[in-house]
């Protein structure tokens, strides 16, 4: 393990914070593809990944909970449930071979990266319903799918949790965003533990938990501040492609697949396009939409072009 290795893991702790943080989505999903293309084994990727979550989440939703973007109803009622499903999916990718699991999990690392990359690319944020209670016999079974997914694909608690609760519109965004990041805590120490159950500590490098844990720390507090200033749709569209490209990768690479260099670079081609074609669409629509200080300033200025009643 080299120290080369362990700087270039706190920033990617670093960056993925950033980015869950500010779309309540994707530290797991960044962190594990990462693990992944450096060799290490799905099982014990996961794990590490997991391990360093425990801090982030923790210092996360503190950080949520000063700015006043948590949800403490919601954060009991879908983190219970998705805590259950995360040990049932810690242990369950646990005892797939390394074969199996490998590309098994890079199929679901590209679902979600796919999902992220489409949900905000095509529809953005949206708002409405705000203040409509969000049931228990929702978010509960949320949880469970979603808790789930995300031991064993390595992320998928905020790709799976964020956009269902954003989709409702019953709760504005930083607060989905919050409250996700927050009841992520218990998902994490509940799936560390179904780790430790099935694998010990067999493959599970501490140092580069602590190097990832140390990137997100640090990014986690900036992460909450920033929620209510860096447009999402811009910057769900910039990692959804990131990681659909990296998991692509390692599918064409695998036994499963195992294609030449010419049906490699060919595909990358066309993703990058596609890619870039997303960004480029999300900054225009980003841009289209009227800025919030300017809808109230434009209200003042149509009140005082009234005439006074008299």
């Amino acid at each position: 393990m080299t120290v080369r290795t362990l700087i270039l893991l706190a920033l990617a702790g670093l960056g993925a914070q950033l980015v869950d943080g500010s779309l309540g989505m994707a530290y797991g999903v960044t962190s594990t593809t990462l693990l992944l293309a450096i060799g290490t084994n799905p099982a014990a990727a996961s794990a590490t990944v997991h391990l360093a979550e425990i801090g982030t989440t923790l210092a996360s939703g503190a950080a949520h909970w000063r700015f006043g973007n948590v949800d403490w109803r919601v954060v009991a009622k879908i983190g219970i449930p998705g805590a259950v499903g995360a040990f049932a999916g810690a242990t369950f990718l646990s005892k797939l071979s390394t074969e199996t699991a490998e590309p098994l999990m890079s199929l679901l690392l590209l679902a979600l990266g796919l999902y992220v990359l489409l949900r905000f690319t095509l529809q953005g944020l949206p708002t409405g319903n705000l203040g409509k209670p969000l049931r228990k016999r929702f978010l509960a079974p949320l949880g469970l799918v979603a808790g789930f997914m995300d031991a064993t694909g390595g992320g998928g608690w905020g790709p799976v949790g964020t956009p269902a609760i954003l989709a409702s519109g019953r709760m504005e965004p930083r607060k989905v965003i919050g409250s996700i990041d927050t009841s992520e805590f218990l998902v994490a120490v509940a799936a560390s533990l179904g780790f430790l159950y099935g694998l010990g500590s067999e493959g599970i490098n501490a140092g580069w938990a602590v190097a990832l844990l140390i990137g997100g720390l640090v990014a986690a507090p900036i992460a909450a501040w920033l929620v209510r200033h860096v447009p999402p749709r811009v910057l769900g569209s910039g990692v959804g492609g990131i990681i659909v490209l990296t998991n692509v990768r390692t599918l064409l690479r695998s036994d499963w697949l195992s294609v030449g260099d010419a049906v490699q670079w060919t595909v990358y081609g066309i993703i990058y396009a596609v890619w870039a074609a997303a960004l480029a669409h999300s900054i225009r629509e980003h841009r289209r939409q009227p800025s919030p200080q300017a809808e109230p300033a434009a209200e003042s200025a149509d009140e005082a072009a009234q005439p006074a009643s008299t």
